[in-house]
């Protein structure tokens, strides 16, 4: 089991790591939730019969303990995405120059705002497929839901997130990038 559980960690520790930071915004938070899938997935390895990837199954349970801790809190929906660490956001393409960098952070910034308007089912996909990664085969079967409810959802997340954008870039007298 040892071995099993080092392998599940080195493969999937930093995607579950960051889905649960992207979900509660507190780094110190989603090492106490990291810790939580961990005890989880000890304690039901012995359960797991492989009907779903390694992957999709760890993410169902970091789903189901980011849920437990929302359900704890009072208040969770303003609380959502307001502690996000923009220090600590990093930009994939150095080679910008400086100028084109702070315009794709504050692009990011503008991005996590809009999220806080969006449902939670609407940014556990906007997490899961464009953060994480995963396919929409992968997504509907971390959240229990059909592929079709995972592009309906996405669709209706990615619209109302282009219509927030926009409105900021009008309203901010921010220019329009991309």
């Amino acid at each position: 089991m040892d071995s099993v559980f080092t392998e599940l960690h080195k493969k999937y520790h930093r995607d579950l790591f960051q889905f649960l930071f992207y979900m509660v915004k507190n780094r110190e938070q989603a090492e106490d939730l990291i810790q939580e899938v961990y005890i989880r997935v000890l304690k039901s390895f012995k359960d797991f019969e492989g009907k779903s990837s390694e992957k999709t199954w760890l993410f169902s349970i970091a789903r189901n303990v980011a849920i437990d801790h929302f359900r704890k809190q009072k208040g969770w929906k303003a609380r959502l995405f307001k502690s996000f660490d923009w220090n600590r956001q990093q930009v994939k393409d150095t080679s910008d120059l400086p100028e084109e960098i702070i315009l794709q952070n504050e692009k990011i910034r503008q991005l996590y705002n809009c999220l806080d308007v969006c449902t939670q089912d609407q940014k556990m996909v906007i997490i899961m497929r464009y953060l994480n990664g995963l396919s929409i085969s992968e997504t509907a079967e971390i959240l229990g839901w059909t592929e079709s409810k995972v592009k309906t959802t996405q669709h209706r997340s990615l619209n109302l997130l282009r219509r927030l954008m926009k409105g900021q870039d009008q309203e901010g007298g921010m220019q329009r990038y991309g």
